[in-house]
């Protein structure tokens, strides 16, 4: 970590947006935890690839709150701290409406989505490609998700950042290889509800 990083990070409270996040608690993910670890795991991997950017490390505390719990309110998010417009507008930039489909949400973000945006879509699927596993999810949802990730969140990496991209793209082949391999292994295996 560089000097000048440290010191954005020093000089950021997040606190107030990791309070918010811990709504996610109850909302569990297939793949075990739930979305509060999801949210830090994002957060993460922007610090992974040296994003110090207070609005953008704060919205992705708080990436899927407005998806996944009604507790929390936009004056909430506004009234945390002086970041917290800037980080709701980000928030709700990269938040699917009830009336989007999953192409559709791309398109838009892939569209008219700001560089931040972009870069948070890149890190959330990093986290998400991640936890993908053929053990839990049936090998149909993979398949699409592996071909909306080379649709959208590739041609976003590329915009945005060409390490990204060599990430996305390396775990993209790992999840066909065993895709493939599951296909073996698991070749009954049913979707779970």
């Amino acid at each position: 970590m560089e000097n000048f990083e440290r010191e954005e990070l020093v000089n950021m409270v997040l606190a107030p947006y990791v309070q918010k996040a811990t709504a996610l608690r109850g909302i569990k993910r297939h793949v075990g935890g739930n979305q509060f670890r999801h949210a830090l795991m994002t957060y993460a991997i922007l610090i992974d690839y040296h994003y110090v950017d207070h609005v953008l490390l704060k919205a992705s505390v708080i990436h899927d709150i407005f998806e996944d719990v009604k507790c929390v309110t936009f004056d909430e998010i506004t009234n945390l701290d002086k970041d917290g417009p800037a980080v709701l507008q980000l928030v709700l930039e990269v938040t699917k409406k009830k009336e989007e489909s999953k192409d559709v949400y791309l398109e838009r973000l892939f569209d008219k989505g700001s560089e931040n945006a972009k870069i948070l879509k890149c890190a959330d699927r990093i986290s998400n490609l991640t936890d993908l596993h053929p053990d839990i999810f049936d090998r149909e949802f993979i398949r699409r998700y592996i071909d909306e990730t080379r649709k959208w969140v590739i041609p976003m990496a590329e915009q945005v950042n060409r390490n990204m991209l060599y990430e996305l793209e390396d775990l993209l082949a790992r999840r066909e290889l065993l895709l493939s391999f599951a296909a073996t292994i698991w070749p009954f295996r049913k979707k779970i509800d």
